[in-house]
């Protein structure tokens, strides 16, 4: 009985010796390839046309065109980590790189030897795209008599919109924008019935998520008044793309604020 008591604590041992050497072992599924890293620093041009495609300083990648805003990456095993996507990489040498895009394709890169394609990133700022006017819109409208002043204002601001596109490499980059918030004022005579500033948050009720956060509150027009009050359509798109949703906003007499999806 002794003997196999003293067997049962060897083999208990035994495990939590295993144990440890498995938790100390290192992760090398999500370990950095450092050397694949410093071998992509410098510029990068398109093997067949030689344009600029990107320059990699640090764990940065940068892109020849102030709209696109710069990009940490990693190289993990054989992948391109960049902007939440992975890229499998095909073949990696000093001066050729060669990965594959969303679709599949091949991206074939060859590092540059010109000094001139230096200058595509001399003093290069990332630009928020953006508006930067007001605009402000005002009518006076009748309804049984009755006169009904109403007020838009579209202010532009800081708050910053980012939208993934892909380039020519079928790469995806991030353009960042400029949201805006639109104050809507109604007033009955000198009676002020509404007045509040609307942002593009007030929608998520009708616009899906996914769309919503990389729209922009775009523009908020009169439409035409009845007993409910006075309707004005806002539009909410994606900056640069067709898609777009429309939505009704009642603005009622008694002030009350109330929408409607009209289109996508």
């Amino acid at each position: 009985m002794k003997g196999i008591f003293v067997t049962m604590i060897s083999c208990a041992v035994i495990l939590v010796a295993c144990l440890s050497c498995v938790k100390s072992k290192p992760d090398t599924l999500n370990t950095e390839n450092l050397n694949a890293k410093a071998m992509l620093q410098g510029i990068w041009v398109e093997d067949n046309t030689d344009e600029i495609v990107f320059k990699v300083e640090g764990d940065t990648i940068y892109y020849p065109d102030n709209s696109s805003q710069p990009s940490y990456f990693r190289i993990i095993n054989d992948s391109l980590e960049l902007g939440g996507y992975r890229y499998a990489v095909v073949q990696q040498s000093e001066h050729f790189f060669c990965f594959q895009n969303q679709t599949g394709d091949d991206v074939r890169l060859r590092k540059s030897t010109s000094q001139a394609d230096s200058l595509a990133f001399c003093g290069l700022q990332p630009e928020m795209i953006s508006s930067s006017a007001i605009v402000k819109r005002d009518s006076v409208v009748l309804y049984n008599g009755e006169r009904y002043h109403w007020y838009v204002v579209v202010n532009p601001t800081k708050y910053q919109v980012t939208k993934t596109s892909y380039n020519s490499e079928g790469v995806g980059v991030e353009n960042v924008y400029y949201d805006n918030i639109i104050h809507i004022s109604l007033y009955h005579g000198a009676k002020r019935l509404f007045s509040r500033d609307m942002k593009k948050q007030m929608y998520e009720d009708k616009v899906p998520k996914e769309f919503l956060s990389q729209a922009i509150l775009g523009g908020m027009t009169y439409d035409y008044i009845d007993a409910k009050g006075v309707h004005f359509n806002a539009t909410l798109c994606i900056p640069e793309e067709a898609s777009c949703y429309m939505v009704e906003t009642l603005v009622g007499f008694d002030g009350q604020l109330s929408m409607n999806l009209l289109e996508y």
